[in-house]
C-alpha cells in the first residue's frame, strides 16, 4: 500500500487528537510532530510514541504532507512555509485570522498544485451525514451552537471559535451568494464577543438565522433545515438526526418510516412520514483527516477546500464587522 508521509504541527488539545487519529489510519505514515513548545512536544511524542521534531524545517523535509493545529494566528506562516516546500496542508478552523491571509492561502496552494483542506469538522457529523440525501434546497436554517466557558477559545470572537462551524455548513447547504446580513453580540467575559446572533439572507431567497455563545450551563449544538415538503432536524452532540418528509398519496412508505397519514386535499394532498436514521458511527475527526490523506494520494480536491474556508472566513468577518460597529456607533 503507498502511505503518505505526513507530521503534525502544534501539540496541543487539538494536535494530540490529530497525532492518535493519524496513527490510527492506515494508508498514511506519522513520520513526527513539531511544536516550538519542547516540554509540550516531549509529552506528546513520549505519550503516542511518535517522533518529535525539534524544527519545522527538519520536519518538512520529511513528509508529503502536514496538519496544522496551532494556534489561529500562526496559520497562514505555517502553511505558507509548507506550501514553500512542495508539502501539502490540513489547517484546523478558522483558515486564517484574516480574509487576506486566506486569500493568499488558497492563490499560493493552486499555483503550486498542492492540496489545502480546512477542519470544518462538522461536515462529518454523523447527524448530517446521515440526512445529507434529504437536504436539497434549504428555504430556512435555524441554528443553535452554545457551549460551556472554556479559556481555550478566548482568543478570538465566539463567531471565529464556533458559530463558524455553522456559517461553514450553511454556505455548503444552501450554494448560493449572501446578499444582507444583521447581527448583534456581545463580550461578557472575554475582549471578544463571547455571545453572536447573525441572519443571513441568501440571493436565492433562502435564510439562516445564527446563533452562537460560549457562556451556557450545558453544550447545545443543534440546526433546524426548513425546506419545500420537509423538515430536517440535526443534534450535533449526540448525532441523531430526525425528518419529517411530505411524499406523494401513492408513494411507498418503507419499512423504517412512520407514517402520520394524509394531509391537505385535492392536489394537495400529501402523505406525511417521520424517519431517524440508523446513528452511524463514525469519528468526524478520523474520518476527515482519512478523507485528507485520500485526496493528497488520489490527487482529487479535498472535500472542505481553502476555498471553502475562505467563504466561511468572509461572511464570518461581515458578522463581526456588523456587530463591531454597532458598539462603536
Amino acid at each position: 500500500m503507498n502511505k503518505l508521509k505526513v507530521g503534525v504541527i502544534g501539540t496541543g488539545h487539538l494536535g494530540k487528537l490529530h497525532t492518535k487519529m493519524f496513527k490510527s489510519i492506515d494508508n498514511c505514515e506519522l513520520v513526527g510532530v513539531y511544536d516550538s513548545n519542547p516540554e509540550q512536544l516531549k509529552s506528546v511524542s513520549s505519550e503516542f510514541n511518535v517522533k518529535g521534531v525539534s524544527s519545522l524545517d527538519e520536519l518538512l523535509k520529511k513528509v508529503d504532507a502536514v496538519s496544522i493545529a496551532a494556534t489561529t494566528i500562526a496559520h497562514h506562516e505555517l502553511a505558507k512555509t509548507c506550501f514553500e516546500k512542495g508539502v501539502h496542508v490540513f489547517i484546523e478552523k478558522p483558515i486564517t485570522a484574516t480574509i487576506k491571509e486566506a486569500e493568499e492561502l488558497v492563490e499560493i496552494s493552486e499555483r503550486k498544485n498542492l492540496n489545502l483542506q480546512v477542519g470544518h469538522i462538522e461536515r462529518f457529523n454523523p447527524a448530517l451525514v446521515s440526512m445529507e440525501k434529504y437536504i436539497d434546497e434549504p428555504k430556512f436554517i435555524q441554528t443553535d451552537r452554545l457551549a460551556q466557558f472554556n479559556p481555550r477559545g478566548t482568543d478570538v470572537a465566539v463567531v471565529l471559535d464556533l458559530m463558524i462551524h455553522d456559517i461553514d455548513i450553511i454556505l455548503s447547504l444552501v450554494k448560493s451568494d449572501v446578499v444582507d446580513v444583521q447581527a448583534n453580540g456581545v463580550a461578557v467575559v472575554s475582549d471578544h464577543l463571547d455571545i453572536a446572533n447573525a441572519r443571513l439572507q441568501f440571493e436565492n431567497g433562502a435564510v439562516a438565522n445564527v446563533t452562537a455563545s460560549r457562556i451556557s450551563q450545558k453544550k447545545l449544538r443543534k440546526m433546524r433545515i426548513f425546506q419545500k415538503d420537509s423538515y430536517v432536524a440535526l443534534d450535533f452532540v449526540t448525532g441523531v438526526a430526525e425528518a419529517y418528509r411530505l411524499l406523494s398519496p401513492d408513494a411507498p412508505v418503507e419499512t423504517n418510516l412512520i407514517s402520520f397519514g394524509e394531509i391537505g386535499v385535492g392536489e394537495r394532498r400529501k402523505k406525511l412520514v417521520y424517519e431517524q436514521p440508523e446513528q452511524k458511527e463514525l469519528n468526524a475527526l478520523q474520518y476527515e483527516l482519512q478523507l485528507f490523506v485520500n485526496s493528497v494520494l488520489e490527487k482529487t480536491k479535498p472535500v472542505v477546500s481553502g476555498i471553502d474556508g475562505l467563504r466561511a472566513l468572509k461572511v464570518a468577518q461581515i458578522i463581526i464587522q456588523k456587530i463591531e460597529g454597532q458598539r462603536l456607533t
